[in-house]
C-alpha cells in the first residue's frame, strides 16, 4: 500500500527508532530537503540523457554523474536516519575531480552571475540552491545532536562521517559548475548582476 495512515497526527518515523516524531522536526526537514534535491536531480539526469562533457583526460556523460550522486545522497539519508551507512572521503574527491575538470575548460570566476541561459544550465542553478538549502538543514540536526550530548531517541551515541558534509558543500559545487557548463558548451555569455 501507499499509505499507512500512521503519519495523519503529523509524525513520522526513522530507521530503526520506534519513537515516532514531528514532521516539522529537523531530522524530518532535512531527510525532506534530500529528499528534494534528490527528485530534482532526477529531472536534470533525463534530461541530459545524451549530453557529455569533454573534459581534460575524461569524456563526462552528466546523466550518470548524476544518478552517482542520486545513490549518494540515498547513502546520507539512511546515516542521517541512523543506518550505520555513511559517505567515503573518496566519493568526496570524486565530486572534486569533476568540478577541477570543468574549471580548467571554463573562464575564471570573477563575479557572481545571474541565472539563465539554456534549460539545463537553469535547471542546474536551481539544483544548486535546493541543496545549499538541504546541507543548511543536515548542519542543524548535526548541531542539534551535539547539544544533546550526541544521543539518538534511543539513547545511542550518534556522529556523521567526516564525508557527509564535504559531501555536500561538494554538491552545490558541482552544480555551480553543471550550470556554468551547460552555457558554456551552448556558447552563452555568463550575465554579471547590475546592481543598480
Amino acid at each position: 500500500m501507499l499509505y499507512t495512515r500512521k503519519g495523519d497526527n503529523g509524525t513520522t518515523k526513522t530507521f530503526g527508532c520506534d519513537q515516532r516524531i514531528s514532521k516539522s522536526s529537523a531530522i524530518a526537514e532535512a531527510l525532506g530537503s534530500l529528499d528534494e534535491i534528490n527528485s530534482f536531480l532526477g529531472l536534470i539526469k533525463i534530461k541530459s540523457e545524451n549530453i557529455k562533457f569533454k573534459l581534460p583526460n575524461n569524456e563526462l556523460k552528466v546523466s550518470e554523474t548524476i544518478d552517482n550522486i542520486q545513490q549518494d545522497l540515498f547513502i546520507i539519508q539512511a546515516e542521517l536516519a541512523g543506518a550505520e551507512k555513511t559517505i567515503s572521503v573518496e566519493k568526496v574527491k570524486q565530486l572534486e575531480e569533476i568540478i577541477d575538470g570543468i574549471e580548467k575548460i571554463l573562464p575564471p570566476i570573477k563575479t557572481f552571475f545571474v541565472s539563465g541561459g539554456v534549460e539545463l544550465a537553469t535547471l542546474s542553478d536551481v539544483a544548486r540552491t535546493i541543496a545549499r538549502r538541504a546541507e543548511r538543514r543536515v548542519i542543524a540536526v548535526i548541531e542539534e545532536s551535539k547539544t544533546k550530548i550526541s544521543k539518538d531517541p534511543e539513547g545511542k551515541s550518534t556522529s556523521y562521517g567526516a564525508g557527509t558534509m564535504a559531501y555536500l558543500n561538494r554538491l552545490s559545487s558541482v552544480l555551480y559548475a553543471f550550470a556554468r557548463a551547460f552555457n558554456h558548451f551552448a556558447n552563452i555569455k555568463e550575465e554579471k548582476p547590475k546592481y543598480k
